[in-house]
């Protein structure tokens, strides 16, 4: 049987779930609807979905402690479109910083929002073109470090694991596919998110921030992710692909 998608939208605003519940039915794609982060987490406790729209301009807890919450926990790599009802930059900014993949103002057309949700689905599960990575070499060694390909987190050098947002670890593959070549703004935008992605420039910026403070690299001296004064980043490492983790 083919794979419908799976669309758990939060928002406690009754009228905005079914309307976009319904919209997303009628264009092709299984949808829940839940109130609030209580009856989010009681859903996911025993179905798993393929992407979560999350308010967050919510009473008790808003979006931004729910998606915080979700980036630490066992759906860290599920994706996450957040909305709010505030044109406020801060919001974007925090929003992404929490991990969340994209971000949409209400109102908003239904149309731009199935059209975000098919392009975050489609990053998601966008194979890096350069490095083809088998089921039995799981590992791509760098540094101190190890990514998990398949669980999609980090090893320490003791073996401790580092969770990852989905926006995370999508910008680590592309370094360590790329390693050792400069990838301006631009390119990086393209590589993550496809060329439909429209987040302002400083996305990218606030992702490569959160990235260091991942690999534990000092901004002002980085090992590992180097910025290029008016070109963009490079990953100054060579990447090695090991064994399966054990």
């Amino acid at each position: 049987m083919e794979h419908v998608d799976h669309i758990l939208i939060v928002d406690d605003d009754r009228e905005i779930r079914e309307l976009v519940g319904n919209y997303l039915k009628k264009n092709g794609l299984r949808t829940t609807v839940v109130a609030d982060g209580r009856q989010m987490r009681s859903f996911l406790e025993s179905t798993p979905v393929d992407l979560i729209v999350l308010d967050i301009m919510m009473p008790g807890d808003d979006g931004l402690m729910l998606c915080r919450e979700l980036r630490a926990g066992k759906h860290k790599a599920t994706p996450v479109l957040m909305l709010t009802a505030r044109n406020d930059e801060t919001d974007r900014i925090i929003g992404l910083e929490m991990g969340a993949d994209d971000y949409l103002v209400k109102p908003f057309a239904a149309r731009e929002l199935l059209a975000r949700i098919n392009a975050v689905l489609r990053r998601t599960r966008m194979l890096p073109p350069n490095l083809v990575v088998t089921e039995s070499s799981r590992l791509l060694a760098f540094g101190r470090w190890r990514l998990d390909t398949s669980a999609r987190h980090l090893l320490d050098g003791d073996g401790t694991m580092v969770a990852l947002s989905g926006a995370e670890y999508r910008l680590l593959r592309v370094f360590l596919d790329h390693p050792q070549r400069v990838l301006n703004r631009d390119q990086l935008l393209n590589l993550t998110q496809g060329r439909d992605a429209d987040l302002f420039d400083r996305s990218i910026d606030l992702l490569v921030s959160r990235l260091r403070q991942r690999l534990l690299d000092d901004a002002r001296e980085p090992a590992y992710i180097k910025t290029v004064r008016s070109e963009g980043y490079v990953f100054s490492l060579p990447v090695e692909i090991v064994g399966a983790p054990a």
